[in-house]
C-alpha cells in the first residue's frame, strides 16, 4: 500500500488567523456585572461563577437581591446566568433560580 504524501511548501502564503479578542476573566466579570446592571436595573450581589464558553467569551453567574425583606436572612435571592463575548459584550442574560438568602444547597 502506497500513501502519498502533499509536499509541503514553504512559500504558499498563510491561511490569515482569526482575530481572537481574549478578554480575562476578571474583564469579562467587570463587563457582566455592569452590563447585566444596566439591561435589569438590578444591583449585582455576588458573582458566584465563571467559565468559558466553547464558542468564545464567557459565561457568568451574578446572585442579586431581587426583593429586600426584614429580616434579611428571608430577602429573595436570584442567580443570573450572563454570557459575553470575546470583546466584553453583552450576549445572553437569563435567570436560572430565585431562593431566599438564608437558604443552603443542600
Amino acid at each position: 500500500m502506497t500513501e502519498s504524501f502533499l509536499a509541503q511548501n514553504d512559500n504558499a502564503p498563510e491561511a490569515p488567523e482569526k482575530s481572537v479578542s481574549r478578554l480575562r476573566a476578571a474583564d469579562a466579570i467587570r463587563e457582566a456585572a455592569v452590563q447585566f446592571g444596566v439591561v435589569t436595573g438590578l444591583t449585582p450581589h455576588a458573582v458566584t461563577g465563571i467559565r468559558t464558553r466553547a464558542g468564545g467569551g464567557w459565561s457568568v453567574l451574578v446572585d442579586v437581591v431581587e426583593l429586600t425583606r426584614i429580616p434579611d436572612s428571608t430577602s429573595v435571592m436570584a442567580t443570573y446566568r450572563v454570557d459575553v463575548d470575546g470583546a466584553g459584550e453583552l450576549d445572553a442574560c437569563e435567570r436560572l433560580r430565585r431562593f431566599t438568602r438564608g437558604a443552603t444547597d443542600s
